[in-house]
Formats: C-alpha cells, structure tokens, sequence
C-alpha cells in the first residue's frame, strides 16, 4: 500500500493506493494555521487512519509547496512560509517512525499524469500546473527529475519569452523579480492584466466566460493569455522537447485555453514542425496526492 499526502496551504489530503494505482480510501483535514508543529500532527494522525481502516502500514510519500534544498537541508521556496527553514522531511519521518520521501507539489502532479493520467505511456511527460501560481513538473522514463539544486521544472520563474516592450520589465513577482513567466500567467496574473488594460475586476474564469459570451476585450485578454502561454511552452519545449504536456490547475479547466494551442506554439518554437502533445490533467486535483503516493515504486510488506 502506498499512502500519499498533500500538504496544501488550507487542507491536508491523505490517499492510499494499492500496488496497480486502484484507490483505497481518502480523507482531508483543515491545515493548521501557521501552526507547524500542528502540521505534523495532522499529517500523523491521517496516516494512523488510513492503516487503521486499511489493516496495514505502507509507504508514505508527500506532496509539499516549496523543496528541500541540498544545502541545507530545509524547506526553501515555499509558499507556505511556516515550512521554510524547517527539516520537514527528517521531522516527519521521526514522527512516524519510518523513511517518507517528499517532493514539491508541481512534481507530484507530473509523476502522477506521467504514471497513470494524461501522459501514461509517454517517455518524457512535462507537467505545467496553472493556478495562483506557475509550477512544473519533469518525468523521464517515469523517473521524476527533481535536478541537481531541486528546482528542475520550475519553468513560472523564467523570463516570459520574446518580451515585447509593453512586458519589460514585467510585474514584480515575489521571487524578488521581475516579468517572471507566473506574473503573467498565473491566475492572479491574468486577471491583474485584464484589469490593467480595460479596468474590469473579473477573475480568470469571468474572463474565459466573458470572451466565450463574444465580449470583444475579454476576447482580446484571452487571445494575449494563449499567446504568452505559447511562448513560455515554446522556450520549455526548446529546451526539454516533451511528448507530453500534461495541464493541471483552475486555469486549465478553461476549454479554450487549448484553442489552436499548438499552432502558436510553433510560431516560437525552433522546429518546423510541433508534434508535442497537449492534454489536460486526468486525476486533476487528485494528481498531486497520487503523485505523492507514487515517489515509492514499492510499498514495504
């Protein structure tokens, strides 16, 4: 049995799966508040009842904002600042008494689609999640790639591509700088952007809908959304060449995102030709808690 948990910024999700990936059981619990001790516990008491209810122990793997840097050993880049500078990983192992492996969330997302979702059978699958912020994901072989400074797929804080004059600088993202790929692609982002250009407060999906109804500057934000998006995919797909994009997050609910998105990623792209694939997420939200499940190729006996 392989048990997944998702720490998210306001719940905690554990899943266990068996060994061919069939669920078992779930259960979700708030997230302790700035709490980190409290974290822990929460996480310990939905792994003791899972095994309960199942009747035995399994592997325990976590989905979690931010990543355990090489050189110190603590929790950087996360979002949920109570874990910063904490030994998140060594600390929940001693909790629970056994080995766990923990991975950032935008990679358990990739692992998850790679293994059994929308890139099952592919041999390189890149996961992109789009939601308040821009993560990723790399999958190899079915091997996830986390890189040598564990930033590997962290493709939202990239410049955004063929900048034209009207982006530079870009907005200021909280990495510290300006006119990352998530300033402009993020949920948030796009919304700011809509406002910006035609003073209408809409989220993202207002958006998508107000364009989908025929009204012209939703359209037209839309249309610069897709763009972007191409060219941040471009310069991925430069580098990385999948055979799989994977979309995960509430922006990729948003059927028309995919409209004639292929093509424009060609425009930018350095190929004559773009055969990558583009498909949303199966398991969506559910990706990141099985991907979790899934850092442990075998669960103990």
């Amino acid at each position: 049995m392989r048990i997944g948990i998702d720490l998210g910024g306001t719940k905690i999700e554990v899943l266990a799966l068996d060994d061919v990936g069939s669920e078992l059981i779930r259960k979700r619990r708030p997230t302790p508040t700035g709490d980190y001790a409290g974290t822990l516990d929460v996480i310990a008491e939905l792994v003791a009842f899972v095994e309960a209810k199942i009747g035995r122990k399994g592997s325990v793997g976590v989905a979690a904002p931010g990543a355990i840097s090489p050189a110190s050993g603590l929790v950087k880049n996360a979002n949920s600042t109570v874990l910063n500078g904490k030994a998140l990983d060594r600390d929940l192992a001693a909790k629970l008494g056994r080995p766990i492996k923990i991975e950032n969330d935008a990679n358990c997302f990739a692992l998850s689609e790679a293994s059994d979702g929308a890139g099952a059978g592919a041999s390189v699958v890149f996961g992109v999640i789009l939601g308040t912020g821009v993560g990723g994901g790399l999958v190899v072989d079915g091997r996830l790639v986390s890189g040598r400074n564990r930033i590997a797929g962290e493709w939202g804080h990239n410049p955004l591509p063929f900048a034209r004059d009207d982006e530079r600088p870009g907005p200021l993202c909280y990495c510290g700088k300006s006119g990352c790929i998530e300033t402009f692609l993020s949920g948030p982002g796009f919304a700011r952007d809509h406002f910006a250009r035609t003073g209408a407060a809409l989220t993202a999906r207002e958006i998508a809908a107000a364009a989908a109804a025929g009204e012209a500057e939703a359209g037209r934000s839309l249309a610069l959304y897709r763009d972007r998006l191409a060219r941040g995919l471009a310069g991925l797909i430069n580098i990385v060449d999948p055979d799989v994009i994977a979309f995960g997050g509430g922006l990729s609910n948003i059927d028309s995102l995919y409209i004639g998105l292929p093509e424009l990623m060609g425009r930018y792209a350095f190929s004559d030709r773009i055969a990558t694939e583009t498909r949303r997420a199966v398991h969506g939200d559910s990706s990141g808690v099985r991907g979790a499940a899934w850092l442990w190729p075998i669960a103990p006996c």
